[in-house]
């Protein structure tokens, strides 16, 4: 019989794909390119259109995805990294307009970051229950975030900037890992690579 009311929809769960690998790879590509620039080897404002919409616009959509995947900590995460990507490359938009005074720019990014770092610091100890190439991903961004923090907030020492800018490669390459694994794994419907166990692992589920 025909499905022309789409009841069939609303009795049979819907099957999604796993958004992992991409809302992983779209943060990896974005924060390898932005450290890149603050380690001091490429040239600013190349990482703005990978904010706005790989890092951005994919990561969002990974995290409703997420949403549907019944993963609340992937959600909350690609979503709110999209979110993060977004609002920095608009900020970083609004100083090239003029519309942002240059002097107050290192001390707003300062508070932003320090915003970011409190989400993160929360986001890591949930990762110490999850496994282990998520946790290590989270404990070397945790640790970028740090340095960008007292980077902009004492913007004379520009030796902060550049060593968030390498710890972020090393986070970038953690979290480009972390998607190969995940999509490897899927395409291939069994752990074909572990990525760990649980530092902190209570034997039981909710």
């Amino acid at each position: 019989m025909a499905d022309s009311c789409g009841y069939r929809a609303l009795i049979e769960p819907e099957k999604i794909a796993n958004p992992a690998p991409l809302g992983l790879a779209s943060f990896a590509l974005t924060t390898f390119v932005l450290s890149a620039h603050n380690a001091g080897w490429a040239p600013n404002h190349v990482w703005m259109g990978l904010a706005l919409f790989y890092g951005g616009v994919g990561q969002i959509l990974a995290g409703m995805w997420e949403f549907k995947h019944d993963n609340v900590f992937a959600c909350t995460a690609f979503t709110s990294f999209g979110c993060f990507w977004m609002g920095l490359a608009t900020f970083i938009l609004l100083e090239l307009l003029g519309w942002v005074p240059k002097e107050i720019v290192a001390n707003a990014l300062g508070w932003y970051l320090s915003a970011f770092l409190v989400f993160n610091t929360y986001m890591f100890l949930a990762t110490l229950l999850m496994p282990k190439t998520v946790c290590v991903t989270f404990f070397l961004l945790e640790v970028t975030f740090v340095l960008l923090v007292v980077a902009n907030f004492t913007p004379a020492n520009k030796n902060w900037n550049k060593a968030g800018g390498y710890v972020g490669v090393f986070t970038a390459i953690s979290a480009g890992v972390t998607s190969m694994v995940a999509l490897i794994n899927t395409v291939a419907k069994r752990k074909v690579i572990d990525t760990g166990r649980p530092f902190v692992d209570f034997g039981q589920e909710m």
